[in-house]
């Protein structure tokens, strides 16, 4: 049974955790020849570097084909195509699409007019249900549990599509959240309602300091987005407010680890890759099983 993924909500804990046990078994042999014969289609309709190319790696070392743009200027929608027929052409020569929009529910609709699946690798400050699971991931591997633990989430909390899902993510698993972030980049107050529904923990705070680290178990960093700023002079403004140092990190707690979905810019200093207790490097990493147990859910490829 194929299956697309648009919102991490569609995946209850079971299917979460079986993905993750999936990703582990690609760590250990990436290389199978499960898409053999296989084409998948990846549309990026907004620019994308680790993304894309983790996906089209995964791709590969499955077996299977990639077609599609990294570029939409370079596609029939530079030419006035609808979304639609371009998912519908698109979906006539491969058997799963990943397709990044800029525009949020992008992925949604696609979905409900594709023949085949679709994967959403990022729609707008909505949703970026793939990373969220090499987040898990990550996560599992670090702490070697997904429950009970502080996840401190920093910067640009409003448009940061990966930290909000993540939050979703988390509900099945007791996590306490401390966010971190100015005024003008707050969670959004629909994901704190969230929290507030599911009986999730939370803290709001504008001081990023060591009190706040040092009872973290994963810190979770992001960069400002200067592409969903309408106004330049306020992302000039609010871009450094939040930089993580490695002396920021002398009292924190041995099993710490700093994620970041990248690419970072000021956010994490050059003096913090050095420190043991960062990991956003191998989370990268981690994106390429993750996408391999992805798209065999999307398949429904079992072995």
């Amino acid at each position: 049974m194929t299956k697309s993924l648009v919102s991490i909500s569609d995946l209850g804990k079971e299917e979460i955790l079986a993905l993750l046990d999936r990703a582990r078994e690609f760590e250990q042999q990436p290389n199978q020849r499960l898409l053999d014969g296989k084409v998948v289609a990846t549309l990026f309709f907004e620019p994308s570097t680790r993304t894309r190319l983790s996906f089209e790696t995964a791709v590969n070392r499955l077996g299977g084909r990639v077609i599609g743009f990294s570029d939409a200027k370079t596609s029939s929608q530079s030419k006035g195509e609808t979304l639609k027929d371009t998912i519908m052409m698109v979906s006539n020569y491969a058997d799963l699409i990943v397709m990044r929009h800029y525009l949020e529910g992008a992925a949604r609709y696609a979905s409900e007019i594709s023949p085949v699946p679709i994967i959403n690798a990022g729609d707008g400050a909505n949703q970026h249900p793939s990373q969220t699971m090499l987040d898990l991931y990550s996560i599992y591997k670090t702490q070697g549990r997904l429950n009970d633990l502080t996840i401190t989430m920093v910067g640009d909390l409003k448009y940061g599509r990966t930290v909000h899902s993540l939050l979703e993510a988390m509900q099945y698993f007791n996590p306490t959240f401390n966010f971190v972030a100015c005024d003008e980049l707050q969670m959004p107050a629909q994901y704190k309602r969230f929290c507030d529904e599911h009986g999730i923990k939370y803290h709001e705070t504008t001081a990023f300091d060591e009190a706040i680290i040092n009872e973290t178990d994963i810190l979770y960093m992001t960069r400002v987005q200067r592409e969903r700023f309408s106004d330049l002079m306020e992302y000039e403004r609010v871009k450094s407010l939040y930089t993580l140092r490695a002396s920021m990190l002398d009292g924190s707690k041995d099993n710490l680890r700093v994620l970041h979905p990248l690419p970072r810019i000021t956010e994490i200093d050059q003096d913090v890759d050095d420190s043991p207790k960062a990991y956003y490097f191998q989370q990268a990493q981690n994106g390429l099983y993750a996408r391999q147990a992805i798209i065999c859910r999307a398949l429904g490829i079992k072995e």
